[in-house]
């Protein structure tokens, strides 16, 4: 049976190369499946659907390509130049008067913490994508990307840049500080975040510029859904709402730039304009919750299905865990611990209960809360693209886990001890990750069960057509 073309999409999601690029060869992969997997995929189309790779890596692994030498080095020289970021900005935070030591240590973190944040999640997607490559998931089909996405090498590199300007920037404002040159190290944040936004719309053909303009029009989509939603604009809005944190500190960094306040101590008032008291912290908080909202109710509108809004209303009971939490630096104490702090914990445990029963049920497809021990996968679905049943059961104890730290990662009155909200940052980043893995693995086995229902009906009606053609009627 001779290979269907599968048409080029010039949509994309986050990875896509320049168009500077030569063709690639396209490869077929075989892939070893089940027997009901396998009585299922009949037709050409349903066979390329198959293939878990995309045209572009074909039957090659990707760990089976060796680094070549300029690889090797430039791996060393980051490696080499993390450590000495590492040592100088050591040496620099203990040169400090242990007064100030400890603030401006925070002030640092506050600053660079976003962004370390966001390289820890292009990290972890190019994970994403190398699992996908060496399993039987087609997330290339699932995202519609095109023949030239970026390979998982590619993203890792981007997230090395990324990781080393930070570090740099971030050793040069300790550094400059400690020794006296208080208003350059003031200008290294503020030249930081000027850079990566300039970087991300640099207008030439440079830097996977398809990849940025993509980035760039999700964001404009996911953030006004005026337009039908697809499966690329909900999943980085989801990607964001773990993000919310990173996103509420890149606001109050931006603010104490615009106020001049860098390497100084007027921030740390709480009732500042840029203070933790600030009205701002819950806003942007909720903003990627807000969005996703939005995008369940033009789901909604586009479909009709009732689906969509029980996902609206999973969205909306985050908001008053957000603003209840941001309560307590504006009321009484008495008000606070007698009546709000009891309202937001229940507000919390609802969330966290509907947030982990959606991830499981919805998401991932799985049949934890139907309770059926009669499949060969107990608790889960009949088919399973991974192939360990282990990893599905610890991403259902795990989710639960880490579904508790979503309460402590929106809530404005717990965040005092910067390692802290470092760790439950990481830990919500871990999570995310951990979902993409299954919401993308469940999309796929829809798509595939799409077409294994397509397969039959066409070839029902070339049957059809063949015995009601004259040429078949012999008299």
């Amino acid at each position: 049976m001779s290979n269907i073309a599968v048409p080029t999409s010039i949509k994309s999601v986050l990875l896509r190369h320049t168009r500077g690029r030569s063709n690639p060869i396209e490869f077929a992969e075989g892939v070893t499946d089940s027997s009901e997997s396998r009585s299922m995929m009949k037709g050409n189309e349903f066979s390329h659907m198959k293939v878990g790779t995309s045209p572009k890596y074909g039957s090659v692994s990707t760990a089976s390509v060796p680094f070549n030498f300029i690889g090797r080095v430039q791996t060393v020289l980051f490696i080499s130049w993390g450590f000495i970021c590492c040592k100088v900005a050591k040496d620099s935070v203990l040169r400090m008067d242990a007064k100030l030591r400890d603030n401006f240590f925070y002030e640092a973190f506050l600053y660079y913490n976003p962004l370390f944040m966001v390289a820890m999640m292009v990290w972890l997607w190019g994970v994403n994508v190398w699992v996908f490559l060496q399993s039987r998931v087609n997330f290339a089909k699932v995202f519609d990307l095109d023949q030239n996405h970026l390979t998982p090498r590619e993203i890792w590199k981007i997230a090395s840049w990324m990781t080393i300007l930070v570090l740099t920037s971030m050793t040069a404002y300790l550094y400059l500080y400690s020794h006296g040159e208080v208003s350059l190290a003031a200008s290294q944040p503020v030249l930081l975040y000027c850079t990566l936004p300039l970087l991300l719309v640099f207008p030439f053909d440079v830097l996977y510029a398809s990849s940025r303009f993509f980035f760039i029009r999700t964001l404009i989509r996911l953030t006004i859904p005026l337009q039908p939603i697809t499966f690329a604009d909900f999943f980085v809005a989801d990607v964001l709402t773990s993000m919310a944190k990173v996103i509420s500190d890149i606001e109050r960094s931006t603010c104490r730039m615009y106020n001049r306040q860098v390497a100084t101590i007027a921030w740390f008032e709480a009732d500042d304009i840029c203070g933790s008291h600030s009205i701002w912290i819950p806003c942007f908080l909720a903003f990627p919750y807000f969005c996703r909202f939005l995008q369940c109710l033009r789901q909604y509108y586009d479909t009709r299905e009732m689906t969509s809004l029980s996902n609206a209303l999973k969205y909306a009971t985050s908001f008053p865990v957000i603003f209840l939490s941001a309560l307590k630096y504006h009321v009484l104490p008495e008000m606070w611990h007698g009546v709000y702090r009891p309202l937001w914990l229940l507000c919390s445990v609802i969330n966290s209960c509907f947030s982990f029963y959606w991830d499981v049920s919805r998401d991932w497809d799985l049949g934890f809360f139907s309770g059926s021990f009669k499949s060969r996968n107990p608790l889960l679905r009949t088919n399973l693209l991974y192939n360990n049943k282990w990893v599905y059961y610890w991403a259902i104890s795990s989710n639960l886990l880490l579904r508790c730290a979503w309460t402590y990662k929106l809530s404005a009155h717990l965040r005092h001890n910067y390692l802290t909200v470092f760790t439950f940052s990481g830990l919500e980043m871990l999570r995310r990750f951990q979902w993409i893995f299954f919401r993308v693995e469940n999309e796929y086995n829809k798509m595939l069960t799409r077409t294994s229902l397509q397969v039959p009906m066409k070839e029902m009606t070339i049957e059809a057509e063949r015995l009601l053609s004259p040429s078949h009627h012999v008299v």
